[in-house]
């Protein structure tokens, strides 16, 4: 049996007026989606546990089959371990946004990509910070795009902290990280808009007339989870395939072989067919393949409806379709199909309602067929809902159809 989940971040939404009250995810052509769902199993699964804040480190965790309630620290660890940084304990990692604030006496979070600043752009002032601010305590490493990290050695601050991106066009005063040694996060969120706000990269980019990365921002700190490997829960071979540091670390700590793809930007121009077709590489040896493409995500956050019902389409065809096409020449196989949170065109941000997933199988018996296609009504209406999410990984893997049948009872 061959095992392959196909997650398009975020891609569940509300209905909007704009569309005829539909969502993007009914309103887009996902020909292939409809598939799994009318011949295979359509549901909703509950990814983020009450009391965690929506967000793919927790729903993801979910998906692979973690109780985050459990095992989730933080995303800051997550994305430490895709990067190669090893956390000893009391180390804290933070995810390090660069990002594009205002004025300067009440800075308003313009921007929590930076305009989606590039990784060779990024990787310059990263360093640079590190240069300037780094000492035996704080070490910046750089990501990928806005995506970076700051590790605060042996032991660092008790705080929360907020994401930039819930807080897109707000002033950013009611959002600075509180608690136990919150001045020194503070500070050091102050310190980079010093040294930025005349950086070599920022000339340029204001030359141009881009965004400026004018600050970084601290948020989604934690120490390094304990979670037992998929490969030995399940005794597969597996890999990852994704473009973000937070899913490659995922996969790391899920024993999951990283599988890089050329071209895989973690947004909408990313190289969707080249995902698709490392899949139906990998399968040659692995039993388990994760597919995670970001782009709708991105699109919700920016509010971009259109951008995100062309993403909605782009993976429905370029990698679902591709999948679905060339995976019949494995003998046995499940493919799951899903988005693991919301990320409404109206919110800006992520919501923590239920999301539609599908799974069709090579067996016929396992399929539970009646679905008209792919969406939240759609899934609402036929009744499975999976909560915890994180059982629905263990019916995946080990036997599907009395999975299904639990539960629609």
């Amino acid at each position: 049996m061959k095992y392959v989940v196909l997650l398009g971040d975020g891609m569940a939404d509300w209905d909007i007026e704009s569309l005829g009250g539909k969502t993007p995810l009914a309103y887009a052509k996902t020909p292939h989606m409809d598939r799994i769902a009318r011949e295979g199993t359509l549901g909703l699964i509950d990814t983020v546990p009450r009391g965690l804040k929506p967000g793919s480190d927790v729903a993801i965790l979910s998906v692979l089959g973690y109780d985050p309630a459990v095992c989730y620290t933080g995303r800051g660890p997550l994305e430490a371990a895709s990067m190669g940084v090893r956390l000893e304990p009391g180390d804290l990692a933070f995810r390090c946004n660069l990002v594009t604030l205002g004025d300067w006496a009440d800075p308003v979070m313009a921007d929590f990509t930076a305009g989606h600043i590039s990784s060779d752009e990024a990787r310059e002032i990263i360093r640079d910070l590190d240069r300037r601010m780094g000492t035996q305590t704080l070490k910046f490493y750089p990501g990928v795009g806005y995506r970076h990290l700051l590790v605060w050695k042996g032991g660092g601050p008790e705080v929360e902290t907020t994401p930039p991106h819930d807080i897109t066009g707000q002033a950013t005063a009611g959002y600075l990280p509180t608690g136990k040694g919150a001045d020194d996060v503070i500070g050091v969120m102050l310190r980079s808009r010093e040294i930025l706000k005349d950086h070599p990269v920022n000339r340029e980019r204001a030359g141009a007339g881009k965004k400026q990365a004018t600050s970084v921002w601290l948020w989604g700190q934690g120490g390094k989870p304990a979670m037992e490997p998929l490969s030995e829960k399940y005794g597969l071979r597996g890999g990852m395939i994704s473009a973000v540091d937070l899913l490659n670390g995922l996969g790391v700590y899920a024993g999951l072989e990283i599988l890089k793809v050329p071209g895989a930007t973690g947004y909408i121009d990313t190289n969707y067919v080249g995902k698709a077709e490392k899949v139906l590489e990998a399968l040659g040896e692995k039993d388990f393949v994760f597919v995670h493409v970001e782009a709708p995500d991105e699109m919700g956050h920016e509010g971009n409806l259109e951008g995100k019902v062309k993403a909605i389409e782009d993976f429905d065809e370029k990698v679902v379709g591709t999948v679905l096409r060339g995976i019949g020449r494995h003998v046995d196989y499940r493919v799951l199909v899903l988005s693991d949170h919301p990320t409404p065109i109206a919110k800006k941000t992520h919501t923590a309602e239920p999301s539609p997933f599908a799974v069709l199988s090579s067996r016929q018996a396992e399929n539970v067929r009646g679905a008209a296609g792919y969406s939240e009504e759609e899934a609402r209406r036929g009744g499975i809902v999976v909560t915890p999410g994180c059982r629905l990984m263990e019916g995946f893997i080990r036997d599907w159809r009395r999975f299904i049948e639990d539960r629609r009872r």
